[in-house]
């Protein structure tokens, strides 16, 4: 039986964008919150691919990556993820191949299968590619003959990328990425940090269609978690406010930048939506370390997860720093 103490911890950013904020702010954020966790011994850092979504400043997740990467230096960073119905597989393996040729080793690269955005923007990205997520299994396959060594007979190669077998992961908020990743032996990212409900089934259908493969020689599971972490419980929530109107906007279909912490959720949500934003957030670690430690201490038992990887989407850029430094004592502790 897993501890606490035997996994590992890991930094998801949604680059968030605040009220009255900038993009570039907010990219510079995300590079000294990278810094910071990669001094409190932190596994990795990711961030994922959104589109057409003012709050959110992570669409070109390669070119990001670069930036992050060559302002660290020992913690590993990646995608979580690149999604990859909106790509050719070949142009992932030539951004994912040159990323690992510069940072060698420290590279990761998480596939989702869903757009990332609506519709719209989806055509807007995809213009003539007929691309969808129902390629998505071929589309994985053809991504990593590209990053695995060179066969004589291969016509297409990807320059950087043939060769690096940079690690990919696939990621999901259901179960059909579950039993994809199982059954190609791959590490396996599920969204809990949004899709709670269908956590511990998403688990068990991963492990039980999983064969061991060149990469993996048994199940690898990685779960999202949402953390507000403060030094008092009361402060906690107080932060987690501005958490709430974030999921309540994207709910509604308003603006997704960051809105500053309220006193009270009174009058913001009706009694549905504050249903359905404690649902989405099912998962969250809202509380101080003592709060904290006491539900990852059960989340571990029930789950046994190898890892897990947490976002904070806090209004105050130092009260996420706080916030990762408080868990790295939990975990530490």
């Amino acid at each position: 039986m897993k501890r606490l103490s035997d996994i590992k911890f890991s930094t998801l950013d949604l680059v968030p964008v605040r009220e009255n904020g900038s993009a570039a702010q907010s990219l510079r954020n995300s590079l000294d919150l990278a810094q910071h966790v990669e001094k409190f011994g932190y596994n990795r850092f990711w961030v994922a691919e959104h589109h057409n979504m003012d709050g959110i400043a992570s669409s070109a997740t390669s070119v990001l990556l670069g930036y992050l990467a060559g302002g660290t230096s020992t913690i590993r960073v990646g995608s979580g993820g690149v999604m990859l119905p909106n790509h050719a597989p070949l142009v992932i393996a030539e951004q994912f191949g040159t990323l690992e040729s510069l940072y060698p080793g420290r590279i990761d690269l998480g596939l989702g299968r869903a757009p990332g955005s609506d519709q719209m923007t989806a055509r807007a990205l995809r213009r003539e590619r007929s691309g969808s997520a129902d390629d998505f299994p071929e589309d994985v396959a053809e991504l990593m003959r590209y990053l695995g060594p060179r066969t004589p007979d291969q016509r297409i190669i990807a320059m950087p990328g043939t060769g690096t077998n940079v690690p990919v992961w696939l990621l999901g908020s259901s179960l059909f990425s579950a039993q994809l990743a199982g059954e190609r032996g791959l590490p396996y990212a599920f969204a809990s940090h949004f899709a709670p409900r269908f956590m511990h089934e998403a688990i068990r259908v991963y492990r039980n269609h999983f064969k061991p493969s060149a990469v993996l020689d048994k199940p690898y599971v990685m779960l999202g978690v949402p953390l507000v972490a403060a030094d008092t419980d009361e402060q906690a929530d107080y932060l987690a406010t501005s958490v709430y109107q974030r999921i309540l906007a994207l709910m509604r279909g308003q603006s997704l930048v960051q809105r500053p912490p309220v006193k009270t959720m009174d009058g913001l949500w009706l009694p549905h939506e504050r249903e359905a934003v404690s649902d989405f957030l099912g998962l969250a670690m809202v509380g101080s370390p003592q709060k904290i430690r006491a539900k990852l201490d059960v989340l571990v038992e029930q789950t046994q997860a190898d890892e897990l990887i947490f976002t904070c989407d806090l209004y105050e850029h130092a009260d996420r720093l706080r916030s990762y430094e408080l868990l790295a004592q939990v975990i530490n502790g």
